[in-house]
């Protein structure tokens, strides 16, 4: 796959795990590496998603992009059933067969260090490898009991196939995480001394966001026009990933809260429930009958991709009604949109309790031992309506942060902090940081 390297040239092989989120994130680890540190990064993955990858590298800054290259490998196609609205878990069905297609053996090359990628949070990761070895995870008494069961976040299947895959990651250097110890860093350091990653590097890279926000393919997406005309920070976004699937109750109860609200929204409503992966047949989302009509002006439905950082770091977007899956957090907390959770499987229950328990700054939809309970159009609307109209959902991080860049990694915190999460100002720009800060500033 890299003959063409050079002996003593450094390269970086991105495999993703073939979801969505995963294909996401090491795209834009790919972006980051090969940006900062001109390394040649190869992005390996099936013909098909590679097509999606390749779609997401289009959108982006062309001098982020110059280094990476995209390698096929075959894999062969296979069913996918449709998402079972009567399973116990909300686990995408369709995603199951990817899973089992991941399940093979692995090596150690002599010349290279692998890491795991990791993209979900390092708080649920803490709690995924601490409860089942039986330690105890280090939160107060009365958060202990808010926290999140395990049970139905995924299938027994998914679960013995995690536990098969334990020895192979004894090869590994390492874990990288997109975060950053600004958000809850001390599940970082205790993360460290779980059994199973100690002696392996920990390294918090995150936010991983595009390089470049302004930068956007399409200047004339249907989502950005329509969030121009709308006043600051007034409209919620409505969107649940590209695995989440609703019956045709459930959307309809969404539909009826968000119009009950009276709040602006942009709910993005993508179609997850595909009968096969590889066709791509899909049935056609339906809205209650007139829907569209009553709220035009006031609400918008997208059923196509869109432009998600873009749409939270505009000045318009005022909250985020979301599954909780890891992407939409990191991208909501760094733009410092507050978030309506509303987790349905795998790591999403334990990042909204992060969002709602720990750092504060959202409210629940519906608590996950509640899983099994339609959400009414009632809930919805009055969790639409205290996450943007009354006092409280004002929700902060806490304290304003005045910023002080000195060295290291504070440079970037720093624009965290003050240009993403909003929650603070600079004392003097990196870019001047051999200037003498004077009691005037």
């Amino acid at each position: 796959m890299c003959s063409n390297i050079q002996q003593d040239e450094v390269a970086i092989a991105m495999v993703p795990f073939p979801a969505q989120g995963h294909l996401n994130q090491l795209l834009q680890l790919s972006c980051l590496i090969s940006s900062s540190y001109d390394l040649p990064v190869y992005y390996v993955g099936s013909a098909m998603h590679n097509r999606q990858a390749r779609v997401r590298a289009n959108a982006l800054n062309p001098s982020d992009i110059a280094k990476i290259h995209f390698h096929d490998i075959p894999t062969p196609e296979f069913a996918s059933p449709p998402p079972d609205f009567n399973a116990l878990s909300k686990f995408p069905s369709q995603l199951q067969p990817l899973w089992d297609a991941s399940s093979r053996d692995v090596s150690s090359l002599l010349n290279a260090e692998s890491y795991v990628f990791n993209c979900i949070s390092v708080f649920t990761l803490y709690c995924f490898l601490s409860l089942p070895m039986g330690m105890h995870v280090q939160l107060e008494e009365g958060l202990l009991k808010k926290l999140p069961s395990i049970e139905g976040t995924l299938t027994d299947k998914i679960k013995n196939l995690g536990a098969s895959q334990r020895p192979y990651m004894d090869i590994r250097s390492g874990d990288i995480h997109n975060t950053s110890k600004v958000i809850k860093g001390e599940f970082l350091d205790l993360l460290v001394q779980v059994a199973s990653i100690k002696e392996k590097k920990q390294w918090a890279i995150g936010p991983i966001l595009p390089m470049k926000l302004d930068y956007v393919l399409n200047k004339n997406d249907i989502c950005l026009e329509w969030l121009n005309k709308q006043p600051p920070r007034s409209v919620l976004y409505a969107s649940f990933g590209t695995t989440t699937s609703f019956s045709d109750r459930e959307i309809k109860e969404l539909a009826m809260g968000l119009e009950q609200s009276k709040q602006r929204f942009l709910w993005v409503l993508r179609d997850a429930d595909r009968g096969d992966i590889f066709t791509g047949g899909a049935r056609r989302l339906e809205l209650p009958e007139g829907f569209e009509e009553r709220v035009k002006g006031v609400g918008l439905v997208v059923r196509e991709w869109a432009p998600q950082p873009e749409i939270l770091a505009h000045s318009s977007t005022g909250g985020f009604m979301s599954h909780c899956g890891w992407n939409s957090c990191i991208e909501s907390i760094t733009m410092g949109v507050p978030i309506a959770a509303w987790p349905m499987h795998s790591d999403q229950p334990n990042n909204g309790f992060l969002v709602t328990e720990l750092l504060k700054i959202g409210l629940i939809v519906r608590e996950w031992e509640k899983r099994e309970e339609l959400v009414s159009a009632s809930t919805i609307e009055n969790v639409v309506r205290k996450l943007m109209a009354s006092e409280e959902g004002i929700v902060s991080f806490g304290a304003p942060v005045a910023a002080w860049t000195i060295h290291s990694d504070q440079p970037r915190n720093s624009q965290l902090v003050t240009k993403y999460m909003k929650i603070g100002l600079i004392v003097r720009p990196w870019t001047r940081y051999d200037e003498l800060v004077t009691s005037e500033s």
